[in-house]
């Protein structure tokens, strides 16, 4: 089992901001990796849809493992359990 690098969000569904410097790590290699392929491939969409997809589903799969508690919708205080 993962330690938790992500807090829950207070209201909705997923994750809020990172609680651990693992998340916070894994949230500044996103972002570089996204700038960077904008940067690098600025005039070919599909090679930038082709980095940015499978590193966005891989940060969503990381970040619904490793959230306190688990993705679940929540209504502020009433569903905290």
């Amino acid at each position: 089992m993962m330690a938790d690098w992500f807090a829950p969000k207070r209201y909705g569904y997923g994750a809020g901001l990172p609680i651990a410097w693992q998340g916070w790590a894994l949230l500044i290699f996103y972002v570089a990796v996204i700038a960077g392929s904008l940067a690098a491939f600025h005039d070919k969409p599909l090679v930038i849809s082709a980095i940015v997809v499978p590193v966005t589903m891989l940060l969503l799969l990381v970040t619904a493992r490793t959230t306190r508690g688990g993705w679940r919708w929540r209504w502020g205080k009433r569903s905290r359990k």
